[in-house]
């Protein structure tokens, strides 16, 4: 791998992440403009999804480990981190763009 493309993919992680920890500054230290029980989940969710997503980053795995001999509980397992960190992920991104788009429209 070429250093340009491996520059490419550090200053595209660091700008994601970036991105991920100034909508959860938003989400902790801002009033939420989404309603209330979205912010709720966000922000409890918000700390775990970080958590799960360098883990899954640091192992280089799928982010969704399912095969065919899984049973129900393991499927759901894997399935529940993936789905709360990508509703998190959502709300926390639409919550800042909100809140950024609303500071533009009054000042």
């Amino acid at each position: 791998m070429s250093s340009k493309s491996k520059e490419f993919i550090l200053i595209q992680r660091a700008s994601i992440w970036t991105l991920y920890f100034f909508s959860g500054f938003i989400l902790y230290s801002k009033k939420g403009i989404l309603p209330s029980m979205l912010i709720s989940f966000s922000r409890i969710i918000y700390p775990l999804s970080v958590f799960w997503l360098q883990i899954r980053i640091k192992k280089r795995t799928n982010f969704l480990p399912i095969d065919s001999k899984m049973t129900t509980s393991q499927l759901w397992f894997n399935l529940l981190p993936v789905i709360a960190s990508l509703l998190t992920l959502i709300f926390s991104l639409t919550n800042s763009f909100l809140y950024i788009l609303g500071k533009l429209i009054n000042s």
